[in-house]
C-alpha cells in the first residue's frame, strides 16, 4: 500500500531542509489520534495555511472521519471542487476570469492550463485521479447556509428544544448551554447581556431552565409569550414584576418579535434541523463533511449561529461513550473574534469547553487564524499540535512562541525558544513548522498538493451553483433512510389503502351473545387522508359524492411479549395489537396476515360512531367459545413467530442496544472498528519496533566494528608499504640475509592486510544484511498494517440480524375480542356519470 494511503495516518507533505531550501523524501504522516489533543494553525496571508488545512480535511475524509466545519470566509467550500478526471471542462466554471485576462488567455485556455497544473502537481506528490475518486466516495460533502437558501438551509428552531440529557445528571453543563444560547439570542437583537447582571439574560435563562427541566421544548413564539407571562413568579427574592416590570418585559418581547417577524428572518427557521448526529452521518451511516458557510452573515448573526452550533456539538458529544480514537473533527477556519484573550463573547465558553473536554470523547478541535494576537492562549494549552506558517510581525511571532512555551511546559516536553525564533521568519510559502507534543521534536515540512481545486473563497451565488449540481443524501432525514430491526412486523404496520367487502350492510349492529367480548376500534385515519392515499396510489383526483363509516367484524388480539437475554443485554417488553380477518371455513386464523396496530387499549370504544353501518359477523367468531379457542392460537402465534431483532456484527462481537436502529449501529461499529484498528496497529508497531530496534543495535555495533576494521586495514596497508620499501632497500643495499628476513616479514604483513580487508568486507556484508533485514521488516509492517486496515474496513459492513426468542412463559395475552374495525365507505363519481364504491381503511 502506498504510504499516502495508510488509514489513521494523514499524509500532509514531506520533510523540508530549511537551510538548503530543499524538499526531502520522507512523507509527513500525521497520526489521526493526535488530533484528539487538538490543533492550532497560524500563518500570515500567503503562507499556505488554507492549503494545509484542506489537506488535513481531505485526509480525515479519506479516513472516514466525519467533520463539522465552520467557514467564515468561504475558502473551505473548495473541498467540493474535486475533479477525478482532471478535465479542463471541470475547471472551466470555477476559474477566475480576471486571472485568465491578466495572462492574455481565453477562459478555455486558462482552464486547460489549470487542469494540467493540477494533474502535474498531484503526480509530483504521488497522487492520481484514483485518490481523488476515493476522496469523493469516502464521505458526502454538504454546504449548509444558515439564513440563506444558497446551500442547504438550516433551521435554528431545534436549537431551542430541550436536549436529550437528564437534567439532574447534567445540570451544570445544561446551564452553561442555556447561558450561551441566551447570550447569542440577545446579541442577535443588539442586547449585550452580562449573565450575572442583565435582567434580560436572567429572565430568559430562567424561562429556558423552567421548560428544559421538564423536558419541554421551546420555540421562539413560546419564548415571546413566556417573556410576557413568565412561567415562574419569583426571581431571586423579588417577584417577577418587581424584578422586571411588565411594561419592560413587553418591550423585550416586542424586540424579539420584530426580529422573527422580519421577512429576512424566515430563512433562519426553514430548512433541516440543527441535528449534529445527522450532520455527521447520513441516513446510510456514511460519514458527512458538513461545511457551514457563514460568509454572508453579519457579525451578530455569525456569533449567534456559531454559538448555537457549538452548543449543539457539546450536547451531542456528551451523549457519546469515551474513546482514544478520533471520532469526529470540528474545524473553524478563522477564529478571529470568537476566542479573544480579553472579553467573553458567547462563542468563547463553548469553544473553551470543547478544548478542555472533547478529547475524552474522541472529538478533535482544529482552529486557525492569521491573527495570532487575537487568541486566548491560556485557553489553548490543551492544543497538542501547532502548525506554524510564515509570520512577519514581531508581536505575532512573540505571541505564538508564548503559546508554544506554555503548551510545552504543560506537556513536559522540551522547548528551544531561540531556535524557533529563528525558524519562524524563515518559513516560505507552503512550508510549516509542526510542533506536536506527541513527537520527539519540531518538524519542518512542505505541504502536499491539495486534491481539491483551491479556487479561493466562493460567493453565495457560486455556492448556490455548486450545491445545485449535487444531490446529497445527507440532506434527507436519517429516520427516512434507517431501518428498525426491533420491529418484527414493521411490514404489517400499515393497513391496505383499499379493502374488499360484501355489499350487504345494516344500520344496526348485529345482536351477539352478551358474553362475547367486542370492542370498537377508533377511526384514527380521516376520510381525507384515506382518499388522499388512494389518489396517490391511482395517480388521479377522485370526486367523492358520499361517505360513511362502515364497521367490519375482525379479530383483535392484544398482548405482550417479554424478551430476556442477559448475554446480549436485552430486557424488553413489546406490546402487541393485531387485527386480522375472521377464520375461514377451515377455522384457522391467519395471524401472519394481521395488521399491526399502534393502539392504546384504553382508546378502545364501547360504542360505534354515529350513523355508522355494519357488515355481517361470520359464524366462526359469533360465540365466546370460538374466541376462547382463538386466544390459545394467538398465544401460540406470538410464541412461535414474535422475535426481538438485534443487529449483530460478528467480527466485533457487537450487538445493537435498545432503541438503536441500523444506522446508529453502523456508526457505532465504524468507531469500534477504528479503535480496534488503532489498537491492533499500535500492538503490531510495537512488536516490529522491538525487532527493528534489536537489528539496529546490531547494525550500530557492526558499523562501529567496520570503522575499526577500516582503520586497522588502513594501518596494515601502510605497514605493508613501509615493510616492502625496507625490503627493497635492503636488497639493493647488498644485505641479502636481512633482505630475506624483511621479505618474509612483508609477506606476513600482506597476509595481515588481506585478513584486515576480509574483515572489512565481512562487516560490509553484515551491514548490508542488517539493512536488508530492516527493509524487509518495514515492508512486512506496511503490508500487515494494510491487511489490518482492510480487514476492519470490511468488518464494518458485516451487519447481520440476530433474533431473541421468547420463552413460553414470556408471552402474555391480555384480550382476544371481536373488533369492529372502521372503514370509510366512499362513493366515487366517474367522468361518464357512473359511480363506484371504495372501502378505505379507517385505522
Amino acid at each position: 500500500m502506498p504510504v499516502a494511503e495508510k488509514l489513521g495516518a494523514f499524509y500532509l507533505g514531506k520533510d523540508y531542509n530549511l537551510s538548503a531550501g530543499a524538499l526531502g523524501d520522507t512523507p509527513l504522516m500525521y497520526d489521526a489520534r493526535d488530533l484528539t489533543t487538538h490543533a492550532i494553525c497560524v500563518g500570515m496571508t500567503g503562507s499556505g495555511k488554507t492549503g494545509l488545512c484542506i489537506d488535513l480535511l481531505e485526509e480525515a475524509a479519506l479516513d472516514k472521519v466525519p467533520a463539522i466545519i465552520i467557514d467564515p470566509k468561504g475558502d473551505i467550500t473548495n473541498l467540493l471542487l474535486t475533479f477525478p478526471d482532471l478535465l479542463p471542462a471541470d475547471f472551466l466554471p470555477w476559474i477566475n476570469a480576471d486571472d485568465a485576462r491578466r495572462k492574455d488567455m481565453t477562459p478555455e485556455e486558462y482552464a486547460e492550463k489549470t487542469a494540467n497544473t493540477w494533474r502535474d502537481g498531484l503526480a509530483s506528490w504521488d497522487q492520481g485521479p484514483e485518490r481523488i475518486r476515493a476522496l469523493k466516495e469516502s464521505a458526502d460533502f454538504v454546504i449548509y447556509t444558515p439564513g440563506s437558501d444558497a446551500g442547504v438551509p438550516v433551521s435554528i428552531v431545534s436549537s431551542l428544544a430541550a436536549p436529550e440529557l437528564n437534567w439532574d445528571d447534567n445540570q451544570e453543563a445544561l446551564r452553561e448551554q442555556i447561558s450561551g444560547t441566551v447570550s447569542a439570542l440577545l446579541g442577535l437583537v443588539g442586547i449585550e447581556a452580562d449573565p450575572m447582571r442583565s435582567r434580560e439574560h436572567i429572565l430568559l435563562a430562567t424561562i429556558f431552565e423552567h421548560y428544559w427541566r421538564q423536558g419541554e421544548d421551546l420555540d421562539l413564539p413560546k419564548l415571546i409569550l413566556s417573556i410576557q407571562n413568565p412561567p415562574v413568579r419569583q426571581l431571586g427574592v423579588f417577584d417577577v414584576d418587581t424584578f422586571f416590570p411588565e411594561k419592560d418585559r413587553f418591550a423585550l418581547a416586542v424586540t424579539i418579535n420584530n426580529m422573527i417577524a422580519s421577512p429576512a428572518f424566515g430563512a433562519w427557521i426553514q430548512g433541516v434541523p440543527l441535528d449534529i448526529d445527522k450532520m455527521l452521518y447520513g441516513g446510510d451511516a456514511k460519514p458527512n463533511v458538513s461545511i457551514f458557510y457563514i460568509a454572508h452573515l453579519s457579525d451578530a448573526e455569525r456569533m449567534f449561529f456559531v454559538t448555537l452550533l457549538l452548543e449543539q456539538v457539546i450536547t451531542w458529544m456528551r451523549a457519546q461513550p469515551g474513546t482514544t480514537s478520533l471520532r469526529a473533527l470540528v474545524y473553524m477556519d478563522e477564529v478571529f473574534g470568537f476566542f479573544p484573550p480579553i472579553g467573553e463573547p458567547p462563542s468563547k465558553r463553548p469553544l473553551l469547553t470543547l478544548m478542555k473536554q472533547a478529547r475524552a470523547f474522541g472529538v478533535g478541535m482544529m482552529l486557525t487564524t492569521q491573527n495570532p494576537v487575537d487568541l486566548d492562549y491560556k485557553g489553548l494549552t490543551n492544543a497538542g499540535t501547532w502548525f506554524i506558517g510564515k509570520l512577519q510581525a514581531e508581536r505575532d511571532k512573540a505571541r505564538v512562541l508564548e503559546g508554544l512555551e506554555t503548551v510545552s511546559s504543560t506537556a513536559g516536553t522540551g522547548f528551544n525558544r531561540s531556535q524557533l525564533d529563528k525558524i519562524i521568519p524563515s518559513l516560505g510559502s507552503r512550508v510549516f513548522l509542526m510542533h506536536n507534543i506527541n513527537e520527539d521534536g519540531p518538524v519542518i515540512f512542505q505541504t502536499r498538493w491539495a486534491m481539491s481545486y483551491l479556487r479561493g473563497p466562493l460567493t453565495r451565488s457560486q455556492v448556490k451553483t455548486l450545491v445545485a449540481g449535487q444531490s446529497s443524501p445527507a440532506t434527507a432525514p436519517a429516520a427516512d433512510l434507517a431501518t428498525d430491526a426491533a420491529d418484527p412486523a414493521a411490514e404489517k404496520a400499515a393497513a391496505p389503502a383499499v379493502a374488499s367487502y360484501a355489499t350487504t350492510t345494516s344500520s344496526v349492529a348485529p345482536i351477539l351473545p352478551p358474553d362475547l367480548p367486542q370492542v370498537y376500534l377508533p377511526a384514527t385515519r380521516s376520510m381525507y387522508d384515506a382518499v388522499g392515499a388512494l389518489e396517490k396510489e391511482l395517480g388521479q383526483r377522485l370526486d367523492v359524492t358520499d361517505k360513511k363509516i362502515r364497521y367490519e367484524a375482525q379479530v383483535l388480539g392484544i398482548g405482550a411479549v417479554n424478551f430476556v437475554d442477559a448475554k446480549r443485554n436485552v430486557d424488553e417488553r413489546q406490546e402487541v395489537a393485531l387485527a386480522v380477518e375472521p377464520p375461514s371455513g377451515s377455522g384457522l386464523v391467519r395471524w401472519d396476515q394481521a395488521i399491526q396496530l399502534e393502539l392504546d387499549p384504553h382508546a378502545l370504544n364501547s360504542q360505534p360512531e354515529p350513523d355508522a353501518i355494519f357488515g355481517d359477523v361470520p359464524d366462526s367468531i359469533n360465540s365466546a367459545r370460538e374466541l376462547t379457542r382463538l386466544t390459545k392460537d394467538f398465544n401460540d402465534y406470538l410464541y412461535r413467530n414474535w422475535r426481538y431483532s438485534l443487529f449483530y456484527n460478528p467480527t466485533m462481537k457487537a450487538y445493537s442496544q435498545q432503541g438503536e436502529d441500523e444506522r446508529a449501529f453502523k456508526i457505532r461499529c465504524q468507531q469500534l472498528a477504528r479503535e480496534q484498528r488503532d489498537a491492533e496497529v499500535d500492538k503490531l508497531g510495537d512488536t516490529y519496533a522491538r525487532k527493528i530496534d534489536s537489528i539496529e543495535t546490531k547494525l550500530r555495533r557492526e558499523e562501529q566494528e567496520l570503522a575499526d576494521d577500516e582503520a586497522a586495514y588502513d594501518a596494515r596497508k601502510q605497514q605493508e608499504m613501509l615493510s616492502a620499501g625496507d625490503s627493497i632497500l635492503s636488497l639493493f643495499g647488498g644485505r641479502r640475509r636481512r633482505a630475506s628476513t624483511m621479505l618474509s616479514s612483508a609477506s606476513k604483513k600482506r597476509e595481515m592486510t588481506a585478513r584486515a580487508k576480509r574483515d572489512v568486507e565481512e562487516s560490509q556484508e553484515q551491514i548490508a544484511r542488517y539493512q536488508a533485514d530492516i527493509e524487509e521488516l518495514e515492508k512486512e509492517l506496511e503490508e500487515a498494517t494494510a491487511d489490518i486496515t482492510e480487514r476492519w474496513e470490511t468488518a464494518v459492513d458485516d451487519v447481520q440480524v440476530y433474533e431473541v426468542k421468547p420463552r413460553r412463559t414470556d408471552v402474555d395475552v391480555d384480550q382476544v375480542a371481536l373488533a369492529w374495525t372502521p372503514f370509510w365507505q366512499v362513493t366515487v363519481s366517474e367522468p361518464d356519470g357512473s359511480s363506484r364504491t371504495e372501502f378505505l381503511s379507517g385505522v
